[in-house]
């Protein structure tokens, strides 16, 4: 397959074997356009607005046919993100999302697509039953991406806001697509670090994470506390889809997307406030809030990746046959800590100089030495899912960028 870069001239998106036909010029720019002297491309039959691709490196088209997906969670973090791509590659998709506001404001958010994006509502994921109706669709589905799941600690009762939602929502979307979706073939599930690391080994130096760890949580442990609760949800969720498609033999083969803490830039939609951002990128906003001026808190954990890496993730590992049955460690494979990100924001945005310690944190905020910590291989996201993964900094940048345009 040959690849050639996007001659928009804006974006610089590698296309992976299609060839951009010219486009036609703009009557006239809207204010939000004025970067592009265009309206749209056309990309195997398909009007694709540069403004869409614009900055988004692993948006790469596929040379499949366009697809029937259902993404489940949509007004997720991650689930945002995965939307800009299957718009991208042409795919018609239907979302379910928990209230009818969420669902309208992601209609508005993409005018341009209302011919190919519907929406069911599913407020309760855990529920008996909850995407029976969700999963029957003419022209019938293809793909399912479930998002679908809580990540966060704000919890009162871990086996209602954790643990349920979590393996009931997977096993009953499973049970319901071998029920009324037979033309599936490809379920792609948003899973965890959390399902791969074993926190009772700790630091663990000389271990290499991978696809072939898991977490040895077990369902008596994950009452303990909230952050035993979350990362039992995960692995727990995980383990029943695997054992689903063990058990029921069912006509789609499933995938899994294991990121670590996932950072990168919010969709204005997405968030109502600065107070309801997702929970991982809350210390870029603490940061810049002046919460830690007087000592950044030490790291809960030391590998991460971009949301935009683990949208691409999903999207591939349905559009790629040899990505069946698969686990994915989606991570970009660098160590993080809190004081790289005060450096990098105070680097490329001064003005928030004065809201960071002044009295930089030992050994650039690390606690620990070289050789002291696991590892990670990310190898088979990239030899599988084609993935190229954004850097550290490209990643606080874009992410203070859209925390500034919800207001900090």
């Amino acid at each position: 397959m040959t690849q050639r870069t996007c001659l928009c001239g804006l974006c610089g998106v590698n296309v992976v074997g299609l060839k951009c036909s010219p486009p036609e010029p703009a009557q006239a720019a809207s204010p939000k356009r004025q970067a592009s002297v265009y309206k749209t491309w056309k990309i195997r039959g398909v009007d694709i607005a540069p403004a869409t691709l614009h900055g988004r490196k692993n948006l790469l088209l596929p040379a499949i046919k366009m697809t029937r997906v259902l993404l489940t969670g949509a007004s997720g973090f991650i689930a945002t993100h995965i939307l800009d791509i299957l718009f991208a590659h042409g795919h018609s998709v239907r979302i379910t999302v928990r209230s009818e506001e969420k669902a309208q404001k992601i209609v508005s958010a993409y005018p341009e697509h209302a011919d190919k994006l519907d929406y069911v509502i599913v407020p309760d994921i855990a529920a008996a039953g909850a995407f029976d109706k969700a999963v029957q669709s003419e022209p019938p589905f293809e793909a399912v991406l479930h998002t679908a799941s809580p990540f966060h600690f704000r919890v009162t009762d871990i086996r209602k806001d954790l643990l349920d939602p979590a393996i009931n929502g997977t096993t009953g979307i499973l049970h319901a697509i071998k029920k009324y979706a037979p033309s599936v073939k490809r379920v792609v599930i948003t899973s965890s670090f959390a399902s791969i690391i074993d926190p009772t080994k700790g630091t663990r130096p000389g271990h290499v994470y991978s696809e072939a760890d898991w977490n040895p949580v077990t369902i008596e442990e994950a009452t303990r506390d909230p952050g035993t609760g979350y990362r039992a949800s995960k692995t727990l969720a995980e383990k029943s889809a695997w054992n689903f498609v063990e058990d029921e033999k069912p006509n789609f083969e499933i995938s899994t997307i294991n990121p670590p803490l996932v950072f990168g830039p919010i969709k204005e939609y997405s968030s109502s406030s600065l107070d309801a951002i997702n929970t991982s990128n809350e210390v870029f906003r603490n940061i810049v809030q002046g919460k830690y001026k007087e000592k950044l808190p030490p790291n809960g954990t030391y590998v991460w990746v971009d949301v935009r890496d683990v949208a691409a993730a999903h999207v591939a590992a349905f559009e790629k046959p040899e990505a069946a049955g698969k686990r994915f460690f989606i991570v970009e494979g660098s160590y993080f800590s809190n004081q790289q990100i005060a450096d990098i924001i105070v680097k490329n945005f001064p003005e928030y100089k004065d809201q960071v310690p002044a009295q930089r944190e030992a050994n650039d905020g690390f606690n620990y030495k070289e050789g002291e910590i696991y590892t990670v291989d990310n190898s088979r996201s990239k030899q599988v899912l084609g993935l190229k993964y954004h850097t550290f900094e490209q990643s606080v940048v874009d992410t203070i960028k859209s925390l500034k345009a919800l207001g900090l």
